[in-house]
């Protein structure tokens, strides 16, 4: 059963879903934004801790701090993850202006993108495990994209294992794009490190969209060969980061196999190791660059800058913008699907 997470500025309450497994990992998800805001695993002691930034109301994700600062903490983000470049693209020969909001581009849907909505929420037991299933129906012209969306997003927590999947299934009735990801900060340490840049990384990925200074996507991938981008090997993820000015935000072009993990983080103190599955081809390594301690979470906790590490699986940034990338096109009697898993164990 749901229980209350407080009231949006307009008056509508928001709800908090909790999903459990009979291992002790818990995951805690609101209706508004489909925001995971705790997510509970065991350290090598086999105690519980929260490894995702997050907050105890929806009073937090609403806040004029929080407004101010618009990190995107634990939300479901839609319709377009990541930037489209000026707020334009080309659809079938049609031309589509967005609204923009940041540095003059679109950033994860607009200003009012999926993150900001109340999903319409269900609980249910699963043949794996419990869930949560997440609706939105974006109209026609929502921030300025074609269709009407129906998306759908399923949270599933297995009953046997300490991994938690995400299910992204969409369709539309009018040729759209869409690039549907999910923005939960990770800090296997949360509590005991301020910041995640001892935490080792290592990425399924030969090759990085190089960006301009605004971070839209010059159109050249290059190999991560010789620069602080290349994690095919595990490093911290502080070691390289005084070579990228303003820190990671950067799309990196995975090669994974299927069954093997795109990414995998781990941190020494707590033992604690988070391996990432997914179809999608990009992954966007962004370390908190812009969180500055104004935001304080659960426990008291105050957001420092690097208080978070995102692992967003993806398509390209700016992809409508660049044809030979892989399409985000989605048109009418098709169905957009698409699956991230996070698997948690133990160093050993």
């Amino acid at each position: 059963m749901p229980t209350p997470f407080g009231t949006l500025p307009g008056g509508q309450p928001a709800h908090l879903y909790t999903l459990e497994n009979g291992l002790g990992m818990r995951a805690c998800i609101s209706d508004y934004g489909g925001t995971l805001t705790q997510l509970w695993v065991p350290d090598a002691e086999g105690r519980l801790g929260n490894v995702v930034l997050g907050f105890g109301s929806v009073e937090g994700y609403t806040s004029a701090a929080f407004r101010a600062a618009h990190p995107y903490i634990g939300a479901l983000i839609g319709r377009y993850g990541n930037r489209i470049a000026h707020g334009r693209f080309s659809l079938d020969g049609k031309a589509f202006a967005l609204p923009t909001n940041n540095n003059g581009h679109t950033l994860h849907g607009g200003p009012e993108g999926f993150d900001q909505r109340l999903w319409q929420a269900e609980p249910q037991d699963g043949p794996e495990g419990s869930q949560l299933v997440l609706r939105l129906q974006s109209p026609e012209g929502d921030q300025g994209f074609p269709g009407r969306l129906d998306v759908t997003v399923t949270y599933t927590l297995l009953a046997n294992e300490n991994t938690l999947r995400i299910d992204y299934q969409a369709k539309t009735d009018a040729p759209t794009v869409i690039n549907l990801t999910h923005h939960a900060y990770f800090n296997l340490a949360l509590g005991q490190a301020d910041d995640v840049l001892g935490h080792r990384l290592q990425l399924q990925a030969d090759r990085y969209t190089e960006v301009d200074a605004t971070l839209i996507p010059t159109g050249r991938l290059l190999p991560v060969a010789g620069t602080a981008f290349d994690f095919r090997q595990p490093k911290a993820i502080g070691a390289d980061l005084a070579r990228v000015p303003g820190g990671y935000d950067h799309n990196l072009v995975l090669h994974a196999e299927p069954g093997t993990p795109a990414a995998v983080l781990s941190e020494a103190g707590t033992g604690r190791v988070l391996r990432i599955y997914t179809d999608k081809p990009g992954l966007q390594l962004y370390s908190g660059n812009f969180l500055d301690a104004s935001l304080e979470g659960l426990g008291g906790i105050a957001y420092v800058r690097h208080a978070g590490l995102c692992l967003e699986t993806q398509h390209f940034p700016d992809a409508p913008n660049h044809p030979a990338w892989p399409t985000t096109a989605l048109r009418p009697g098709e169905r957009y699907t698409t699956a991230t898993t996070w698997a948690f164990g133990l160093m050993g």
